[in-house]
Parts: structure tokens; sequence; C-alpha cells
């Protein structure tokens, strides 16, 4: 449980619970009625919001039971979790043959995501953890993670009223003393965690020991999600792409008019499992003559003079961005995943760094975790920094991850972080 762990006001049971009833019961109600031709049909609304209470007591409750380490991997439940609960509600509905409102019960689901999404952000960011990390194997090295405080626990005896949590080295073999300790802490209540996983929990990055499996043992994401969402995207990229073109083709125009050159820019880049193909963006820096060094040219430094007026507004909005919803439609992108490199950036890189042709097993993504997290990066050590983040996506590779970078995205499309 994680009651003990969080101790940010947005992660109280109080919070959780009136933010949901509120978006995921109350106001759905309100909307659907006052939508309601005619109150006499109001019952299956009531029913719905009724079920909804239900649904989101069992999901909250389920939430809170489930999620064992703090931070982002906390999460990673918050999806399942609810969608299970809905997903039960659905079926006592059907089963009992209860007449229910389909859109009164989808507002209520969505509004239930939005608050656990909101609040677990803002209880990251608020929180204040004192984490008790016992002196063997790898847990000799404290880790700098915003927010934690590491308490050395020398004896088995120390007193660990105080703590959050006590962290330790699971891998290792342990003194006799201390195996009997940590599990009297978890008999008590004290969550032990993993040293690794906390970190990896903690921070939103995989370390380059080794090539890291995933929550099933394997080095190869869940291939079913990959499948679904391979079509997920092809769609939201059909869609998207028909309802914004008037809108793109305006960009376009300014683009030429704002300096000489071509509307788009293409740039070979390295893709799914490490083939080259052709990136397409908005056109957001002058046209120069062919560069002697090929690899600086790739690279975008701060305050870069070749970017244009427009084009610093177009990288701060992302919107260079949305010419590669025609990467996506031809099945070389998805809408998430690792940002793909500069073919002659990601060759240099793949020569300096152990494992970085791993990243390419998913494909890249117009926005990823790196880039919503840490930002534009380009030198060797920046970017190894950055494939643990990479590392960490593909680990972790889900719907959750993936709806919590649309959440990240959409703070960096308002405030333009990382953008060069």
């Amino acid at each position: 449980m994680t009651v003990g762990i969080q101790r940010s006001p947005w992660h109280r049971l109080r919070t959780q619970l009136s933010g949901c009833l509120l978006l995921g019961a109350l106001l759905p109600y309100l909307l659907r009625v006052a939508t309601l031709s005619t109150l006499e049909v109001i019952g299956p609304v009531q029913e719905t919001s009724a079920g909804a209470v239900v649904a989101i007591l069992f999901g909250v409750w389920l939430l809170r039971n489930v999620s064992p380490y703090p931070g982002v991997e906390a999460g990673g439940f918050i999806l399942p979790a609810m969608s299970l609960s809905y997903a039960i509600l659905l079926v006592v509905f059907l089963l009992a043959r209860f007449d229910y409102s389909r859109i009164t019960l989808l507002l209520g689901f969505l509004g239930s995501l939005a608050w656990l999404f909101f609040s677990h952000y803002r209880a990251q960011r608020e929180q204040q953890l004192r984490i008790g990390l016992l002196p063997f194997g790898s847990a000799n090295s404290r880790p700098e993670v915003a927010g934690v405080t590491w308490v050395s626990l020398g004896s088995p005896d120390i007193d660990v009223s105080g703590l959050n949590a006590v962290a330790a080295d699971l891998r290792v073999d342990l003194p006799e003393a201390w195996e009997r300790r940590l599990a009297e802490f978890a008999l008590n209540g004290m969550p032990v965690l993993h040293i690794k996983h906390l970190f990896e929990s903690l921070s939103g990055r995989v370390e380059l020991e080794h090539l890291s499996e995933n929550n099933f043992g394997s080095l190869a994401p869940v291939s079913a999600w990959m499948t679904l969402k391979h079509v997920i995207d092809w769609v939201a990229a059909l869609v998207f792409g028909l309802l914004l073109l008037p809108a793109l083709l305006v960009v376009a125009l300014a683009v030429r008019l704002s300096s000489p050159g071509p509307v788009l820019f293409r740039q070979t880049r390295i893709g799914y499992r490490g083939k080259p193909f052709t990136v397409y963006k908005f056109r957001t820096m002058t046209v120069c003559a062919e560069p002697v060094d090929a690899r600086s040219a790739a690279i975008t430094r701060a305050a870069d003079a070749r970017v244009t007026r427009f084009g610093r507004f177009l990288r701060r909005s992302r919107i260079d961005e949305l010419p590669q919803m025609i990467n996506v439609l031809r099945g070389e992108m998805s809408w998430i995943g690792p940002r793909p490199e500069a073919e002659v950036l990601s060759r240099w890189y793949q020569s300096e760094i152990p494992f970085y042709l791993y990243r390419h097993i998913v494909r890249p993504g117009i926005a990823g975790w790196a880039q919503v997290v840490q930002g534009h990066v380009a030198d060797v050590d920046e970017v190894r920094s950055k494939l643990h983040y990479d590392f960490y996506y593909i680990k972790n590779y889900s719907p959750w991850i993936d709806l919590l970078i649309v959440a990240k995205t959409i703070r960096t499309m308002l405030t333009g972080f990382g953008a060069r």
C-alpha cells in the first residue's frame, strides 16, 4: 500500500475521492440533465451516476492497494484500476438489463481519469520523502532524486518511525539480522522496496547497467499493445490530418513567406528496427549551403542563429512537428515513442554508447518520454542521460505511460519546455 509513502495533500484519500466524485459523477450528471429534452428520461442518468459513484469508490480503493512504489510507476495503475472498475459496472448494467446513459458513463470515466492523473502529477511534484537505505550492494550509492532524503541505516536496531519506506538491494545476500528486520518492517506495514526499482519509479529512468527486461521478463515490448497502438496511431493521424488540414495550409503559407526556402524540412533519420526513413517537419531554419560538417549541422544548439523568428514560435509550440503525421500514416512513426535521431547523429551515438540500438525496438514518436522530461539534447553525455529515459519508456511500454506523455506534451506546448 502507498498510504505510508506519499504525504502530499494531493495523494490523500479525501482529495482523490472528492475530485473523482465531482468530475466523475456529479458534473457528468448535471451536464447530461441540462441537455435532456424532457425530465421523464432522467431515470437512466440517475442510475448511471449512482453506479459511477460505486465504480469510483472501488477504483480508488483498488488503486491505493496495488501501487507499491511512489513516483512515476504509481501512475501506471490509474488506467488499469479505473478501467477495471468501470468495466465491471458496465457488465452489471448489461447483465441486469438496467437502462443507463452511455454518455454519462463515458464522461464519468474520463473525468475520474483526468482527476487521478492530475492529482498524481501534483503529488509527484510536491512529494517530500524520507527513505531509509541499507548500506549493501547497489544501495551504497545514493541516487540524487528531487524530494527524497536518504537516511543511512547503519544498524538493524535503528529507529525507523520517521521514515516513509526502507530501500535495499534485495538481489544481494543480506546479513541474517537485517533479513529478520526487513521481515519485521513488512509485517508492521513499513514498505520495503528494491532500490533499483525504486529509483526507476522516482526518476523515470533506467540506468544503462545492462539491457533491462520489462515486467514480463522479456527485452521486447508487449506485442499486443504495439499492434493496437499502431492501429490507433494510423486512425488518429488520418482524422487529425483531415481536421487540421486548413490550419496546416495556413502555417505552410506563413513558413513560405517568413524566409526563402521550401515549406517542409526533410531529413533522413533512423527509425523502427534501425531502418532509415525521411522525416517531415515545417522548416524552421534558414536555408544554408551544403555544410562541411554534417554532424555539427544536424545539431540544434541553444539560441541557434539559423532558426527564423517564425521558426522559434513553431519550435516552442511544437507545431513544426505536425507534418510527421505523414510518417505516422506511412507506418514509420508513432504519436508517442523515442524521438528519432538524424542518421549521422544516430551512427555517432551508436559508436559511443552501449545498447543505443535498443531504442529502435519500438517505433519512434512525435512526442517521447525523454523529450517531455528532459528536453532537447545533442552532446553524447546528454544523449546517454536521454537514453535512460528512453529505456524506461520501453521497459514500461503501455497505454498508461503514453497517456502520461500526452499530458506532459500539452504542458510542453503551452510552456515551450525543452525547445531550441
